[in-house]
């Protein structure tokens, strides 16, 4: 019996976040946005916490001068808006649809209150934030230190997603040259010059949409 149970126990699926908000009858609101579709402003009122069922959403923030700086792109399984949670009254980014997007939408509150009592929900959204922090620090790095063609061909490997289960070869949603360009912070051209050599030595596949390959990561690892 004692070895059924072990087995019964290794056997327990991973927490499923997106199901138990929706059981927990948060993320009873659903919106759906179209490409270029702004989800909230810079500046808007911070009182909800956001997480993307489908699609990919791009944060960026813009300086009195008008510059725009992208500093994430998420897509499903992402939550955003946390900063709402520390007491933030307004927005200091603003997120915007990449591709058709589908998002569950949690006021304050509600995600307070399903944080406190919900042990394996807590758990999973700290191990988000701090792997988020884990990555705010490694693109520090990356901007401080590295060259703009290993910037771009890491960026391009995140938001593939490389490195999880079964999910080698990923085709990225639609992002321009332009949005890359603002990601790593470098220009268009030096952009597009990267991406006709990573395809050219087959790191990639690029004909409008972008896939993948695993062997890009020779570029991140070379000195």
């Amino acid at each position: 019996m004692k070895g059924k149970q072990k087995l019964a126990t290794l056997a327990r699926p991973a927490f499923d976040a997106e199901a138990f908000l929706r059981s927990a009858g948060a993320g009873k609101t659903i919106a759906t946005y179209q490409p270029a579709d702004v989800i909230f402003s810079q500046g808007d009122a911070s009182d909800t916490v956001m997480y993307i069922q489908e699609g990919a959403v791009k944060l960026s923030v813009l300086s009195r001068g008008g510059k725009e700086a992208v500093v994430a792109m998420l897509g499903p399984g992402d939550f955003f808006g946390e900063r709402a949670l520390a007491g933030h009254p307004i927005r200091l980014e603003a997120a915007t649809a990449v591709t058709a997007t589908t998002v569950l939408i949690i006021p304050k509150r509600q995600m307070i209150r399903l944080l406190h009592d919900q042990h394996a929900l807590s758990d999973r959204f700290i191990s988000y934030m701090l792997a988020r922090n884990l990555r705010i620090e490694e693109d520090l790095i990356d901007q401080l230190f590295n060259s703009s063609e290993k910037r771009l061909a890491r960026t391009l490997l995140l938001l593939a997603r490389y490195g999880k289960p079964d999910e080698t070869h990923r085709v990225l949603p639609r992002i321009s040259q332009e949005t890359l360009a603002e990601m790593i912070g470098t220009t268009r051209s030096r952009v597009n010059f990267f991406m006709n050599k990573f395809r050219d030595l087959g790191f990639i596949e690029y004909n409008g949409d972008i896939k993948v390959n695993a062997a890009l990561l020779t570029v991140v690892l070379h000195d």
